[in-house]
């Protein structure tokens, strides 16, 4: 735990409880930044925006974190992720196989 009023984030939050800086969103939020290089187009930054946000997993941390699952509900949807991604594995290499044999057929 951080002694600092921001969760030392370098956040300015004097006066700011940490319940309240908790339900603003000021603690444990990652922003990305970029800063516009001198001579710079405004999509060219964009894009470096886009890219940043992407490897950050900024998106993927918002959405899991947008509503609340209980334990035995976030492990039944992990089994059921587990079993899609297994059976489009199945299916991939049964498709992978198939072509094969209709080119030998002919």
């Amino acid at each position: 735990m951080c002694s600092e009023p921001d969760g030392g984030l370098g956040r300015n939050t004097e006066g700011v409880s940490p319940k309240q800086a908790h339900l603003a969103g000021l603690r444990g939020t990652r922003m990305a930044e970029v800063r516009l290089q001198e001579g710079e187009s405004l999509e060219n930054a964009l894009r470096r925006f886009k890219r940043k946000v992407m490897t950050e997993d900024i998106i993927k941390d918002v959405k899991r974190h947008s509503y609340y699952l209980k334990p035995g509900e976030r492990r039944r949807v992990k089994q059921a992720l587990a079993q899609k991604r297994a059976r489009k594995k199945i299916r991939k290499d049964s498709d992978q196989v198939a072509p094969r044999r209709v080119a030998a057929a002919k």
